[in-house]
Formats: C-alpha cells, structure tokens, sequence
C-alpha cells in the first residue's frame, strides 16, 4: 500500500489546500493521505509559517475524497486530552464513512512543542500518558461506558458516542526510533509501526538488513498467533513508477507493507504545494 504524507504547515497549513492535494492522490491511485501534527515543530526553522490544526485539514480531505485512507504520522497523544482525542477522531472516521488510520507518537521535538508552553518534557512521562492514553483512546471509541483511575488520566462513567465507524476501532499505528527497543514493543501492541532510523534521516530509504531486524523483532513481540501486521517505511521516490518500485523492492522483501513518500526534512520543498502536487500527480510506486 502506497500513501503520501505532507505537513500542518506552510502551504499546507490551508485546507482547501490539502483538499486539492486529496483529491490529486486519489485521481493518480494512491491508498492514502497523512497529515503531520505539530504547533510549532521547530520553532527557528519555521519562525514565520502558518500552521494547520491536522484534524481540520483532515476533514477537508475527507469530503473532497471517497476513498484514500486518511490519518496523522503522528499524533502527540501525550501533548492532547484523550476525550477531545477520541472525538475529533471519531468525527473523521464519520464523515470519511471508516477511512481513519490513527497515527501515534511521543511527539517532538520536545523542547519547541511541549517546552514552549510549560508541558511535561520528561520523556518517561510521555511515554507513561502515550500508553495509557492509547488504551483509553480505544476504550472510547468502542462506545461503550468506561471507568478508569490511572497514573495520569481518570475516568468516571463516561460514554462517548458515537463510537467510531471502523470496529473494533480505527487501526493504530505507532512510531519510533530503532533501535530504540521501548516504541516498538509499543507499536507491536497495536496494528502497526511506523520506525524512523538512526541510520537514515527522514526522506532517506533506510538499510534493509535493519528493517529485516526491526521486523524479526516485532513478530518476536507478537507472538506466533498475531493477526495481519503493518511495517511503515517511507523515503523519496523517483517519478517515474516502475524506477520508484525497484529502488523500494528490497525493502518490501524486507516485509514493509506500506510506503510513505516523504520529503526530505531540510528540503524548502518540504512544505511547497507545486513539488509536492507535481510528485503525486507522476503516481506512486508501481505495484
């Protein structure tokens, strides 16, 4: 499966913009439509660029599209109340009739968005609030009533409705960094792992034998009677389908089962409609 990611902002910050962008991925065959959430991602990078709430930009996307699946790569739940969470993602798996794909993460970076305005920036409590707020998230969105006294949330006799059109609930993915073994013993909980490599900055394919690893342990997490898993991995493709299908191969071999075509995180063109619109419009990877 074939998607295309872009971020909350620059030009993208519009959501008649990445309306256009929607409809173009679903036009050239594209399974999928990501939207950053960041508030400030870096702020001296970006100091002066307008920023897109992802779950409006979201919305926007879904009616103008019948079909791409849509989602966030990735959502900060640390940096979100769950309850808000699971509605606005609930009011997008509505209106897009079970189109969501949620993204998860810790969130970063974290001294420009959670340090600039005084949240927690211990990374093992952001780690304690994304667990127990991913569990409570799924617990909402089944619609049925939930109670719950944690570390960090509490719950007393809460029903949220609707639940949400996707049951059990909307897949979960989860990303981070390997080799760090902590997020994905997180992700393999859960439907899928979205890893960002040390060895490969963001754009840049990373190593198969690492993503081989990676794999290898996931499965090793899972356990021999787990159902169907996805691997996320992403990078920068030609144009051209069949050149883009043979520089991926290897890393489907290595057991990727969807493709995030990204830009690199240093490129200005990272946040520019016209290369972004141009790249989708060339299709992805052929199949």
């Amino acid at each position: 499966m074939l998607f295309r990611s872009i971020p909350n902002f620059g030009d993208f910050a519009d959501a008649r913009t990445v309306a256009t962008v929607a409809t173009a991925a679903e036009a050239a065959g594209w399974d999928a439509l990501f939207v950053w959430d960041h508030v400030v991602h870096h702020k001296q990078a970006r100091q002066g660029q307008p920023f897109g709430d992802p779950w409006m930009l979201l919305t926007a996307a879904a009616l103008a599209t019948s079909r791409i699946g849509l989602g966030t790569l990735v959502t900060p739940v640390a940096r979100r109340r769950p309850e808000q969470l699971a509605r606005q993602v609930a009011t997008l798996d509505a209106i897009s009739d079970g189109r969501v794909i949620f993204g998860a993460g810790l969130g970063g970076p974290i001294a420009d968005e959670f340090a600039s305005f005084g949240d927690e920036t211990d990374p093992v409590v952001l780690a304690q609030k994304l667990d127990e707020g991913l569990d409570l998230l799924a617990r909402y969105w089944s619609g049925e009533s939930v109670n719950h006294e944690g570390r960090h949330y509490t719950v007393r006799d809460v029903t949220l409705l609707p639940a949400t059109v996707r049951r059990p609930r909307p897949p979960v993915w989860v990303a981070g960094f390997w080799p760090n073994r902590p997020p994905m013993r997180r992700a393999a909980r859960w439907d899928g792992a979205v890893p960002l490599f040390a060895s490969a900055g963001h754009g840049h394919l990373p190593p198969p034998a690492e993503v081989r690893e990676l794999v290898a342990y996931v499965r090793d997490q899972r356990g021999d009677d787990a159902g169907p898993y996805e691997i996320v991995l992403g990078g920068v493709t030609p144009g051209d389908p069949a050149q883009a299908r043979e520089l991926i191969a290897p890393l489907v071999d290595a057991g990727a089962t969807w493709w995030d075509e990204r830009q690199v995180q240093g490129n200005p063109e990272l946040y520019q409609l016209a290369p972004i619109l141009r790249r989708i419009e060339q299709g992805p990877p052929a199949n």
